[in-house]
């Protein structure tokens, strides 16, 4: 366990790494006695210290949310960060290349939820019951530690190495389609980039939205009604170049499209 000193400075090294888009070496390394519970008290620094300027959470993703990803990664279960109100992209305006040290995205069903979740205890049952539309969902996925070297305990602490996301126009309920059979693909102009489904989330990403409101609970947080959840991708990552056009396709949902700029030339 860190103690709250040696929190606040990791905080501090990943703030300061995003704002100047310079990436730093692993916290474990600095920190080697580093856990996941330091980890999330670490995000919560800086969640708390953007919202104090201002921002404001309007929900939550699921990482780590496939099988591989958590063997790869040690772990039996996902982790989870935070979204901001300004991490919201818009489908008509390219975004900013520079903003980012290593960006990457995924394509996601997001979750809008109609009403609050229950938080201990909280099932499939009552995520489908309190979901008020489904969505087609990119995550801007980025990681402030050098050259991806991440750990459990670094992506944790880097808000789940979360940056942005973009909802499209479709908003269907999830009554109207089969949750976990919802194919998906990535387009990159005209070159088909990846494909899945959403039943690659932990085998149903509404279980991943259940996991996630009872783990939030036991920090006191609920999910509540109108917030957003990215419950894991349905494909591999895929790196950003700039100047690169995005659109991810899901079957029965709609589509949602992503531009970079061109960058610094």
């Amino acid at each position: 366990m860190l103690s709250a000193e040696e929190r606040a400075t990791a905080a501090e090294a990943l703030r300061t790494a995003e704002r100047n888009r310079t990436p730093i070496e692993p916290l474990v390394t600095k920190f080697p006695a580093m856990d996941v519970v330091d980890a999330y008290e670490i995000q919560l620094v800086n969640i708390r210290r953007r919202v104090a300027g201002g921002a404001r959470v309007v929900g939550h993703k699921v990482g780590l949310s496939s099988k591989a990803m958590q063997q790869m990664m040690g772990v039996d279960e996902p982790d989870y960060g935070h979204l901001l109100a300004d991490m919201e992209l818009s489908e008509d305006t390219p975004v900013p290349v520079d903003r980012f040290c290593y960006p990457r995205v995924e394509v996601e069903v997001a979750f809008v939820l109609g009403r609050d979740l229950p938080g201990d205890g909280c099932t499939e049952d009552d995520v489908l019951a309190a979901t008020g539309a489904l969505a087609p969902a990119i995550e801007l996925i980025d990681s402030r530690i050098r050259d991806w070297r991440i750990s459990l305990p670094d992506t944790v602490a880097d808000n789940a190495s979360s940056a942005a996301f973009v909802l499209g126009r479709g908003r269907v309920p999830p009554s109207d389609v089969d949750v976990c059979g919802i194919d998906a693909v990535l387009w990159r102009g005209a070159e088909r980039v990846a494909e899945g489904r959403s039943d690659a989330v932990l085998g149903n990403p509404v279980t991943a939205v259940a996991w996630l409101a009872r783990k939030v609970a036991g920090f006191g947080v609920r999910l509540e009604a109108g917030n957003v959840v990215l419950p894991g991708s349905c494909t591999r990552a895929i790196d950003v170049r700039p100047g690169d056009a995005f659109r991810a396709e899901f079957a029965g949902l709609g589509a949602v499209s992503l531009t970079f700029d061109r960058g610094e030339t």
